[in-house]
C-alpha cells in the first residue's frame, strides 16, 4: 500500500524504547490478572542511584544480575535483597552451575530482551524458549512484597510475593528459591 513501509526480510527491528518495554511488562501483567503498582522516577540504572526515589512502602528492592556458565550455554538471572552483595566464586559453590560470570550486553539483549540497567525478572517475558533459570535468595519468600523495575528503569513496580510467584507460574522460566548467604 502507498505510504506504507514493510521491512525487508532479514532488516533488523528498532530495539523497543524504554516505553515501549515497561508498557509491554503492564499489558502482560494486565491480561493474566496479575495486581500490582508502579510509579515513575529519573533514570536509576544502579542501587545506588536507586536509592533516593524509593517509596516507604514495605516492599523490598532487589537487586538482579544476569550470568552465563563458562561454556555459555547457560544463563541465569540471579535475585536477592539489594542489601547484600554477592562474591561471584561463593555464587558459584551454592548455585553448583560450575564457573559463572557476567552474561555480556548481546547475550542480556538476546535472552531478557534488556540492557544493563534494567535487569528485572520481568525480562522473563521475553524469554519464549524458558532458557533462563530465575534464582532467589530464600529471604525473599519471608517478606510481603518485591520491587523490581518494569524493564525501564525509570519506574518501578511493588508486586506482592504471592501475586510474583503468580507471574513466576504464569511466565514458565524453571525457578528455585535457595540460600544465596
Amino acid at each position: 500500500m502507498e505510504g506504507m513501509e514493510t521491512a525487508s526480510p532479514g532488516a533488523a527491528t528498532a530495539a523497543p524504547t524504554p516505553d515501549e518495554r515497561r508498557q509491554r511488562v503492564f499489558g502482560w501483567l494486565d491480561a493474566r490478572g496479575i495486581a500490582y503498582t508502579w510509579y515513575e522516577h529519573p533514570e536509576a540504572p544502579t542501587i545506588e542511584a536507586a536509592r533516593r526515589y524509593w517509596r516507604d512502602d514495605g516492599s523490598k528492592h532487589c537487586k538482579n544480575l544476569f550470568f552465563r556458565n563458562h561454556k555459555g550455554n547457560r544463563h541465569y538471572l540471579v535475585c536477592f535483597d539489594c542489601e547484600r552483595n554477592l562474591a561471584i566464586h561463593d555464587l558459584e559453590h551454592r548455585l553448583r552451575q560450575g564457573k559463572l560470570s557476567f552474561a555480556s550486553e548481546q547475550r542480556m539483549e538476546r535472552w531478557l530482551g534488556l540492557r544493563p540497567g534494567s535487569v528485572s525478572p520481568f525480562g522473563l517475558i521475553n524469554d519464549p524458549a524458558r532458557h533462563v533459570h530465575l534464582f532467589l535468595d530464600a529471604s525473599l519468600q519471608r517478606l510481603p512484597a518485591y520491587s523490581f523495575h518494569p524493564n525501564d528503569n525509570r519506574s518501578t513496580v511493588v508486586i506482592s510475593r504471592e501475586e510474583f510467584l503468580r507471574y513466576l507460574a504464569a511466565v514458565g522460566n524453571t525457578y528455585e528459591f535457595i540460600e544465596l548467604y
